[in-house]
C-alpha cells in the first residue's frame, strides 16, 4: 500500500513572514504573513496529513502506527519508535527573524522532555544584501553577554554573514543565529519546536506588544566559544549526489540533475525525503506511476521502496535520510 507520499503543507503565520507560501494552499489567507511551510512534521498537534492517493487523509502518526519499519526503516523504527525524527520546512523571511538558539538533546530532555534541535539550512533564494546572523564576532564571557543584553547592545556583538543561492549552513545547538530579511531557505532539523529568543530587533505586534525573550533559559544553552564552523563547503556536480551533512540526526545530500536518473535506496535502512529546491518540477516514477514534485514541494519515499526513477528538464533536490 505504501507509495511516494506528498503531505499537505502546514503554514505558520509569523510576524517576519511574507506571502509566497499563500500559493501552497486553497485557503484564503488574506493579509496573513506566512513565514514557514512545514512540509513533513511529527510535532504533536501538527502532524502532516497525506494529500493524495489511497492513504489520503491519514496523518503521519497513523502511518507510523500502521506501517512501522516499512515506512521508517528497521533501524529508524527501533531507535525512535513512533516519533518521526525530523521536521522539514521551507522558510521565507520578509523581515529579520529573532536572534535565537536551541538546546541540545540533554538540556531539551531535562527541561522539556523533547529532542534537542540540530538543524541545517540550504539557501534557495536571497536578495543581494541578504545576510544571516551566525555566532558572535568574537568569544565573549557570560558576564559580558549579560551586560550587553542589559544595555540593549547585544546586536553590536553579533556576527553577520552575507548569503547567496546555494549556500548551506549547519546550525548546532547553542549557536546564536537569525535568518535575515530577504532569504528563502529549506530547513532540515530534529523534531523539536523549542527556541530560546534573545533579541527581537525591538519590534512589536499590531497591539504594541513585544515578543517574549528567554534569556535566562538561554544562558545554560549558549555556546560562547566562537568556533565559526557553520558554513558547509561543497562542490556541485551535475547528475551526482554531493554530501552536505552527515550527522546522527539526519544525512542530507544535494543533487543537481537533468534528464532521467535511477535512484537505488536498497542499502539505506531509512525513509528518504526529497525536497525540490530548484525552479523546475521533477517527476518520480515508481511502479509505472508518476508523482510530480514542483518547485518548493516535498515528497517522502517509504523505506520499503528500494528503486525509483526521477526525471526533470533540470532542477535541484535535497535528499534527506536518517
Amino acid at each position: 500500500m505504501l507509495y511516494p507520499l506528498k503531505f499537505a503543507p502546514i503554514l505558520k503565520e509569523k510576524i517576519w513572514g511574507g506571502y509566497r507560501f499563500h500559493s501552497k494552499t486553497h485557503q484564503n489567507l488574506g493579509n496573513k504573513k506566512i513565514g514557514e511551510s512545514w512540509e513533513i512534521s511529527g510535532i504533536k498537534d501538527d502532524f502532516s496529513v497525506v494529500e493524495s492517493g489511497n492513504l489520503k487523509g491519514k496523518n503521519l502518526e497513523d502511518l507510523i502506527n500502521e506501517f512501522k519499519d516499512q515506512l521508517l526503516g528497521k533501524s529508524v523504527y527501533e531507535r525512535f519508535k513512533t516519533e518521526f525524527p525530523i521536521l522539514i520546512k521551507f522558510i521565507e523571511a520578509e523581515d529579520n527573524l529573532s536572534v535565537q538558539l536551541h538546546p541540545d538533546d540533554q538540556l531539551a530532555k531535562r527541561r522539556h522532555n523533547s529532542f534537542g534541535k540540530t538543524e541545517m539550512w540550504y539557501i534557495i533564494e536571497s536578495e543581494s544584501d541578504a545576510k544571516l546572523i551566525l555566532d558572535f564576532k568574537e568569544s565573549i564571557s557570560v558576564s559580558k553577554f549579560k551586560d550587553l543584553q542589559e544595555l540593549g547592545k547585544l546586536e553590536q556583538s553579533l556576527n553577520s554573514v552575507h548569503v547567496k543561492e546555494g549556500d548551506a549552513f549547519f546550525i548546532k545547538p547553542g549557536l546564536v543565529h537569525a535568518i535575515g530579511a530577504g532569504v528563502l531557505l529549506a530547513e532540515i532539523q530534529q523534531t523539536s519546536d523549542i527556541t530560546y529568543r534573545l533579541y527581537d530587533w525591538n519590534r512589536t505586534d499590531e497591539e504594541g506588544n513585544s515578543r517574549e525573550l528567554h534569556t535566562d533559559l538561554a544562558l545554560e544553552a549558549i555556546d560562547f566559544s566562537n568556533k565559526s564552523d557553520f558554513k558547509i563547503q561543497y562542490d556541485s556536480k551535475l547528475n551526482t549526489k554531493v554530501s552536505l551533512a552527515d550527522t546522527p540526526y539526519f544525512k542530507t545530500k544535494f543533487l543537481e540533475f537533468t534528464g532521467r536518473l535511477r535512484l537505488n535506496y536498497s542499502t539505506i535502512d531509512s525513509f528518504v525525503i526529497l525536497m525540490n529546491v530548484g525552479l523546475t518540477e521533477a517527476i518520480i516514477i515508481h511502479q509505472d506511476r508518476e508523482y510530480k514534485i514542483s518547485s518548493m514541494e516535498t515528497i517522502l519515499i517509504p523505506a520499503c521502496i528500494d528503486i525509483l526513477e526521477i526525471k526533470s528538464r533540470g532542477t535541484k533536490l535535497l535528499e534527506i535520510s536518517i
